[in-house]
Formats: C-alpha cells, sequence, structure tokens
C-alpha cells in the first residue's frame, strides 16, 4: 500500500493543499482515505505507482536521492505561472503497511 502525500505546492492548486494525501492498494484508490484525486496529477503518479508498489527502488528510478530512499517524490503537469493560472504540486510517496514478500 502507498501514501502518496502533498509535499509542496509551488502557486496555485485548486484541488490539493499541502498534507493532503491519496493512498493506493494495488490497483484500487482506497477513497475513505484519500482527501482528493486530481485528474491532471493522476497522469504523472499512475506512471510509477504500480512499479512502487511492486517494491521498484526510487533512486534507480530516479524519484529521490539515497539518503532519502523511503520517500519517492513527483510532480503534477502543471507548470503554473507564467503558462497556466494554476500551480504545479509535489508529491511525496511511500510505502505504508506491511512489505511486499
Amino acid at each position: 500500500m502507498l501514501e502518496i502525500k502533498v509535499h509542496e505546492i509551488r502557486g496555485k492548486c485548486p484541488v490539493y493543499k499541502v498534507g493532503d494525501k491519496l493512498v493506493v492498494d494495488g490497483a484500487r484508490i482506497v477513497l475513505d482515505r484519500t482527501d482528493a484525486v486530481c485528474v491532471h496529477a493522476l497522469s504523472t503518479l499512475l506512471h510509477y505507482v504500480v512499479a512502487l508498489d511492486e517494491g521498484a527502488d526510487p533512486v534507480r528510478l530516479g524519484l529521490t536521492t539515497p539518503e532519502e530512499k523511503e520517500y519517492a517524490y513527483m510532480q503534477c503537469v502543471d507548470p503554473g505561472e507564467p503558462y497556466t493560472h494554476g500551480g504545479t504540486v509535489i508529491f511525496r510517496c511511500r510505502r505504508i503497511g506491511k512489505e511486499k514478500p
């Protein structure tokens, strides 16, 4: 199971605030433990969620540094000002619950 938390917002996001989270269990978004779902952010997150849930190394995927290897960082596709009136969201993902065998 993965917890994907809003770590930082650069600009304005109409969906998330810092600290909001999505919880993913396999192919399922755990809605009762998820604050909000943004379709723009899903396009980025879905590329990595399955691999991370299966135990892929976030350092080897280029999503973190060796010092923070328990986290993976991903970013929403909205570039923010001056290109849009929104903003980009930085997500921090970590495994929660039991480790995969």
